[in-house]
């Protein structure tokens, strides 16, 4: 019976709220090193990437957050979902470094976590809009990078050097996955022309050896269609 009034006056002493999922991430784009610049790269590094991946607003908890007597935060990022004037809507994500929620046997589910932009609260959001809060809690804001479906990476990877010859290795990546299909190892005759190019990237080799490859990019790769 005492559980049972504990429980109850727990549920009347929180808030309500419904979560915002507005967000729209921005999308970056990648074009790597900058032209005309003398880069050096050793064997399997990569010479020159070119590509967009999506950045996420997000908070980064470090230590675990106890909200109330029902929920827990556990560390990680959670990404930002939306926003109205007062509070931000976030949900655990981020792969392999994504924050957790876990909740008692007697609390209802969670939908979201919402942090309030002029008080230092952190508040957890059930599925029948309820909210749980925990005051002074402390989390990180960061930009976190998160590869989409829309996701997509060129790279040239240098493979070393035989005689006057050097071997490049191109590779595509969608959404983090090679694609092999699109994958293509390529040998370069510097006695013809210290100039190499694939796909549009043209790169002038300085100094090429079996350790290391000394050149400067002249130009990136063409804009690849999906």
């Amino acid at each position: 019976m005492r559980k049972a009034i504990f429980w109850l006056t727990s549920i009347l002493v929180t808030g309500c709220a419904t979560p915002d999922f507005n967000y729209r991430p921005d999308t970056t784009n990648i074009s790597q090193p900058p032209l005309n610049q003398v880069i050096t790269s050793y064997v399997g590094d990569t010479m020159l990437r070119q590509g967009k991946y999506t950045e996420h607003e997000a908070i980064y908890i470090t230590e675990k957050i106890d909200v109330g007597w029902a929920y827990d935060l556990l560390p990680g990022y959670y990404l930002k979902k939306g926003e109205d004037k007062q509070t931000e809507t976030f949900y655990p994500g981020g792969g392999d470094e994504s924050g957790h929620i876990t909740k008692a046997a007697l609390a209802d589910p969670w939908s979201a976590v919402m942090t309030h932009k002029q008080k230092d609260k952190i508040c957890v959001i059930t599925v029948f809009n309820a909210t749980s809060c925990k005051k002074a809690a402390r989390y990180e804001r960061r930009k976190k990078p998160v590869l989409t479906h829309d996701s997509f990476q060129q790279t040239l990877i240098y493979s070393g050097k035989v005689g006057t010859k050097i071997n490049i290795s191109y590779r595509e990546f969608s959404n983090s996955l090679a694609r092999p299909a699109f994958n293509n190892d390529v040998e370069y005759d510097l006695s013809s022309s210290p100039t190499i190019g694939y796909k549009g990237a043209r790169i002038t080799v300085l100094k090429a050896t079996n350790e290391y490859i000394k050149y400067r990019v002249l130009s990136n790769f063409n804009k690849a269609a999906l």
